[in-house]
């Protein structure tokens, strides 16, 4: 039945209600992205007691979501894709977690005004709440020969199958970038017996997270085992013959061959579907400490956000603003993201570092160094105030979480200074007082 009434000379019809006295509709959430921060968000949604939201996530890879941390323990052949899914067969489906994957349910149009995202198949689904969670691209050096079959970044699974498939002969293969996922990708393919040199503009590897000390400890270190470096030079383009890439030609004239040049200089955030939709950009997707975008309707997670300036690509903070998300989505409080430094770990077997903070140190900090030559180990702590704000270790890397916890929590470290260097125990040991406290 439809009761017509007739307000200042406008019909308005109303229909009987088929919402039941008592029952809580479900929202629609739908989630653009099945990567490691959509997934997380959507195991801590899981977890809320009440769900609110019927769940639909999108991804352009046929494949359920895996740990992309890990994808170069796949590379060097110690696992496969299965040792790295996020969830068993079937885990998301048994909780009602609807999944769209393959390029075929690639978003191409996020409609504002209706409340709508458009995939490239042409379907359409409405949402209550959107979360963009697109992830980052690889950044590729703007250089002649860059197109060139051979040339290629290191982002999926997919780029790991073609880089096992490209070195199952010896090949020459050069990593251009010296950072994380640059010398994961140049341990692994070693491994598999590919000759690899590694191209750094500065003058030792992981620069932006190690001193000149330990990055020469590093560099020593990989070299032991076969790979080469050629550091404080650029790549001023790739040659190539029929089509695929054959050399690199550096700043200092020199060249190398190459049957395979990988990019691994950084990444960008994927954001092209956030502003044809008119949300605001700018390095990344704009986002409040609740991860809101300027639309009250659609937020962003992950390596596509910008949060006061900063945009991210470790695991850690992903984490945490999934939580900060799902904390806000169920409605369970007021959680605001905030960015705390997060530590570096090189994924390479019989390697290990820490890095966390401000390892450098600026102006009025203070130094404590432990050196053991024939341990290879190296500790560099620095204090500010009495405060820990950095720590970088190699070798020897069992107090990092320690270190971690003190600079998290601005501790003053007056009291344990002295023993600061030698970890927690003895730093227990000598003033309980202290964590007592």
């Amino acid at each position: 039945m439809i009761i017509n009434s007739l307000i200042r000379g406008t019909a308005i019809a109303f229909k009987p209600c088929s919402i039941q006295m008592g029952v809580k509709m479900k929202k629609t959430l739908a989630i653009i992205g099945n990567g490691m921060a959509s997934n997380k968000l959507i195991e801590e949604l899981i977890a809320s007691t009440d769900p609110l939201y019927t769940i639909i996530v999108f991804g352009d890879e046929p494949h359920t979501a895996y740990n992309r941390i890990l994808l170069s323990p796949v590379l060097a052949g110690e696992k496969e894709l299965s040792d790295i899914k996020t969830h068993p067969a079937g885990w998301l489906e048994k909780r009602g977690v609807q999944q769209k994957l393959g390029r075929h349910y690639r978003i191409t149009k996020i409609d504002r005004a209706t409340r709508r995202i458009v995939c490239q198949n042409g379907e359409h689904y409405s949402y209550d709440r959107l979360v963009i969670a697109t992830g980052s691209r690889p950044t590729m050096l703007p250089i002649s020969g860059c197109t060139l079959d051979g040339v290629m970044g290191f982002r999926d699974i997919s780029d790991v199958e073609l880089m096992i498939e490209t070195v199952k002969k010896p090949k020459s293969v050069i990593i251009i970038g010296a950072g994380l996922l640059g010398l994961e990708a140049a341990a692994a393919l070693n491994k598999r017996g590919a000759h690899v040199t590694v191209i750094n503009r500065a003058g030792h590897p992981l620069n932006r997270q190690l001193d000149e000390e330990a990055g020469a400890l590093l560099k020593h270190t990989l070299e032991a085992r076969g790979i080469a470096f050629k550091m404080n030079t650029d790549t001023q383009r790739l040659e190539g013959k029929n089509g695929h890439v054959t050399h690199a030609v550096f700043s200092d004239k020199t060249t190398l061959q190459a049957d395979l040049v990988i990019m691994t200089i950084g990444i960008a955030p994927n954001i092209a579907l956030a502003e044809a939709a008119g949300i605001q950009c700018e390095r990344g997707i704009l986002v409040s400490d609740t991860m809101q975008t300027f639309d009250p309707s659609i937020y962003a997670l992950g390596e596509c956000v910008q949060h006061k300036r900063e945009t991210f690509g470790l695991v850690a903070p992903l984490y945490a603003q999934a939580k900060v998300l799902a904390n806000h989505l169920a409605e369970h409080g007021v959680a605001e993201f905030k960015s705390l430094p997060s530590a570096t770990k090189l994924k390479v077997s019989g390697i290990n570092l820490f890095s966390v903070g401000d390892f450098e140190g600026q102006n009025n900090c203070e130094f404590l160094e432990y050196r053991d030559k024939s341990a290879n180990t190296y500790k560099k702590l620095v204090l500010k105030n009495n405060k820990l704000v950095g720590a970088l270790l190699f070798g020897d890397v069992k107090e990092g979480p320690f270190y971690q916890s003190l600079i998290d929590a601005n501790s003053n470290v007056a009291d344990i200074r002295h023993y600061l260097i030698f970890g927690e125990a003895l730093s227990r040991a000598q003033q309980p007082a202290y964590f007592a406290a």
